[in-house]
């Protein structure tokens, strides 16, 4: 049975970038610890996944590319491939989601997110991966998606 990940917890990010997932949230990305997905969703958010979830999205996607390219069917917007390979080499990394859910965040992703040690974080279940927002980023996402809610499930329950 799928079950969405939901739920959101305040985190204090610590002096070594450290950040504790709250255990029903880190259980569904992996359980008992283990390897995660980190990726750049928007600045001031990160996402967190389940490792097997995140490579067959991306590996999917990524085989389409190659098969058009090795197809020539992306002539003259190498371009736009040069930008894909860009977002793609920083996009993610696989990190540690190590014992109580404590992940490190890594350099680059640190940035990123727009957090200081010390700093607060929201850690936001996102149905199918768990987010880590900069609060204010997150309080403003939230301001501009919540009238729209109801038809949102209306439309994806249907």
């Amino acid at each position: 049975m799928v079950r969405l990940i939901l739920g959101e917890s305040t985190r204090t990010l610590d002096e070594r970038f450290r950040l504790t997932i709250p255990p029903d949230l880190a259980a569904s990305l992996a359980p008992e610890g283990g390897q995660c997905v980190l990726a750049k969703e928007r600045p001031g958010c990160l996402s967190l996944w389940n490792v097997a979830l995140w490579k067959a999205r991306l590996d999917s996607g990524v085989q389409l590319v190659e098969s058009k390219i090795e197809a020539g069917r992306l002539e003259g917007r190498m371009e736009e491939v040069q930008r894909l390979g860009r977002l793609l080499s920083t996009r993610q990394r696989e990190v540690q989601l190590a014992g109580r859910g404590r992940l490190v965040l890594p350099e680059g992703f640190r940035e990123f997110l727009g957090v200081e040690p010390g700093g607060e974080t929201m850690v936001v279940g996102a149905a199918v991966c768990v987010e880590i927002w900069h609060p204010e980023r997150w309080s403003n996402y939230v301001g501009e998606e919540m009238p729209a809610f109801r038809q949102l499930l209306d439309r994806l329950s249907s």
